[in-house]
C-alpha cells in the first residue's frame, strides 16, 4: 500500500494535489509550523468554548486555498493526537479526494443515504485522521445540506471525533457554506492576501455572521516574500 508520505512526494511537481500537503512533505517547514500555530490557536478556542469541535473552513471566492488548509489543519491535529474527521461538503467542486489521492467514488452522500456507514466510505490516510470524500453529485446541494440527516450525521460525528473539519464552497455564489457555518461550533475564513479584496473579506464575514456563524477567524495565505513553493499561513482571530 503507498503511503500518505510517498503519495505526497511522487505528486510534488505534478497537478496531484497531494503534493501541497507541506505538512507531511515537510513537517519542519516554516508552514509546517504555521499550521501548528494554526492548531494551537483552534486548540485554544476548545478549551475556553466547550464542544467548538465542528469547525467549517469557507472563503470568499474560489482558488484560495481553504481546501489545502482544511487537509494541513487535519494533518497537524491528528499528529497532535486528536481524533480528526475531514469532511468534504463542496458538493460542487469537491477536491479533498484529490489531496488525499483518492477516487471520489463513494462518501458523504452514501452515507446520508443510508447506502454506507461513515467507517465504510472513509479513508485512514494517517493515524487519527479519516477522510470522507463527498461522493455522488446531488442535483441539489443545499436541500441535501438543510436536510434532517446532514444534521444527524453533524450530531453522531460530534460525538465521535475531537474535530471534524468541513471544507465548504465559497461563501461567494452559493448558500451552502452559509448553511454549514450555522451548523458548526466554529468557521474561519481563508483568504489569499495577494488577491483577496479586503471588502469581500468583510462581506463574507457579515454574510456567515447574519446566520447565526460563530466566525472565530480568518487564515490569511499567499503573503507576500514569502516562497511560492510554501506560502506563509497567518491567523487572526475575532474573539
Amino acid at each position: 500500500m503507498v503511503s500518505l508520505l510517498q503519495r505526497a512526494k511522487r505528486a510534488k511537481d505534478s497537478q496531484d494535489f497531494s503534493g501541497r500537503l507541506v505538512t507531511v512533505l515537510k513537517p519542519s517547514d516554516v508552514a509546517s509550523e504555521a499550521y501548528r500555530t494554526l492548531r494551537t490557536n483552534l486548540l485554544f478556542h476548545s478549551v475556553s468554548d466547550a464542544q467548538r469541535n465542528i469547525v467549517v473552513l469557507t472563503s470568499p471566492g474560489p482558488r484560495e486555498g481553504k481546501s489545502i488548509t482544511c487537509a494541513n489543519l487535519g494533518v497537524v491535529l491528528a499528529q497532535a493526537g486528536r481524533k480528526t474527521l475531514l469532511v468534504d461538503c463542496d458538493l460542487r467542486k469537491p477536491v479533498l479526494h484529490k489531496i488525499f489521492g483518492h477516487r471520489n467514488v463513494q462518501g458523504l452522500m452514501n452515507v446520508l443515504a443510508g447506502e454506507r456507514d461513515l467507517q465504510e466510505v472513509a479513508h485512514e490516510p494517517l493515524e487519527n485522521l479519516e477522510v470522507l470524500s463527498a461522493g455522488p453529485m446531488p442535483p441539489n446541494p443545499a436541500e441535501v445540506l438543510s436536510s434532517y440527516h446532514f444534521a444527524e450525521f453533524c450530531d453522531q460525528a460530534r460525538e465521535q471525533f475531537d474535530y471534524v473539519l468541513v471544507d465548504a464552497p465559497p461563501t461567494r455564489s452559493v448558500s451552502d457554506p452559509a448553511i454549514l457555518a450555522s451548523l458548526g461550533d466554529a468557521t474561519l475564513v481563508v483568504v489569499d492576501a495577494q488577491n483577496t479584496r479586503k471588502a469581500s473579506v468583510r462581506k463574507a464575514v457579515r454574510d456567515l455572521q447574519a446566520v447565526g456563524a460563530n466566525v472565530i477567524g480568518t487564515v490569511m495565505n499567499n503573503v507576500k516574500g514569502y516562497r511560492e513553493e510554501h506560502p506563509y499561513y497567518a491567523y487572526y482571530t475575532y474573539k
